[in-house]
C-alpha cells in the first residue's frame, strides 16, 4: 500500500494524478497550509527533516522529491511511461524530469518569495520575469505535435511537467503559448486528474 503525504495546493497533486491514472490503491495523509503564511504545517517535519510534500511511503520506505517518487512508481507499476534506457528519448526524459523541479521551478519560486518583499525586490523583478518567460517559452517548444513531452502518449515527463505548466497558465502566460495552454487543459480534462482533485481536496491551479 502506498501512503501519500499530501499538502494542499502543492506539487503533491501530480503524484495523486499519477496514482489515479494507474488505478493504484493508496492512502492519503492530508496536510493543510497555514492560512496566513501559506507555509506547510510543522507536522510534515515529523515525517521528514525537510518538512516538504510530496512524500510517499512505499513498502515502508519513505521517498521524497517529486521526480524520484514518479520514477519509483513508474518503475514498479508503469515502466511503459518511461522510454527505453539508452534511447535518445530516455535522455530527453531525464532532461525534462530534472528541468521540471530544477530550472523551471527556480524563477517561479524566486517570483513567489521576492513578491512578498514589495519595493525592496524591484531590482530583481526584471531578471526574474525574463527567466520565467525564457523557461515557459522552452516548455512550449518542447511539446510534441501530439501535445505530449518525450512520448506521444502520457509519460512520466508529462506528470512532472504538469505543475510548472499549470503555474505558467495560472499566471497568464498561456495567451501566447497555445500548446502549453492546451497541455494544461488536456490534463484538467482527464478523469484521473478530476478524481485526484476530489480525493486531494480543492486545488487552486485546476
Amino acid at each position: 500500500m502506498i501512503i501519500v503525504h499530501h499538502l494542499n495546493n502543492s506539487r503533491s497533486q501530480r503524484i495523486l494524478w499519477l496514482l489515479e491514472e494507474l488505478k493504484i490503491e493508496y492512502q492519503i495523509k492530508h496536510y493543510q497550509r497555514d492560512a496566513v503564511t501559506n507555509l506547510a504545517p510543522p507536522e510534515l517535519l515529523e515525517v521528514h527533516p525537510l518538512g516538504k510534500s510530496p512524500m510517499i511511503e512505499l513498502d515502508g520506505r519513505l521517498i521524497v522529491e517529486s521526480a524520484a517518487i514518479v520514477e519509483a512508481i513508474c518503475a514498479r507499476y508503469a515502466s511503459n511511461m518511461v522510454p527505453p534506457v539508452n534511447s535518445d528519448d530516455y535522455l530527453s526524459h531525464m532532461e525534462l524530469m530534472h528541468f521540471a523541479e530544477g530550472s523551471a521551478m527556480t524563477p517561479i519560486l524566486l517570483a513567489l518569495y521576492t513578491g512578498r518583499l514589495g519595493e525592496a525586490a524591484a531590482p530583481l523583478q526584471p531578471r526574474i520575469k525574463q527567466q520565467m518567460v525564457n523557461h515557459f517559452d522552452y516548455m512550449e517548444e518542447q511539446l510534441r505535435p501530439s501535445g505530449h513531452y518525450v512520448l506521444d502518449e502520457l509519460s512520466a515527463a508529462d506528470i512532472m511537467m504538469s505543475f510548472p505548466a499549470e503555474v505558467a497558465i495560472a499566471q497568464g502566460y498561456g495567451d501566447t503559448r497555445p500548446k502549453l495552454a492546451a497541455f494544461v487543459e488536456w490534463i484538467h480534462g482527464r478523469k484521473a486528474f478530476v478524481r485526484s482533485v476530489e480525493v486531494g481536496g480543492a486545488y487552486r491551479f485546476a
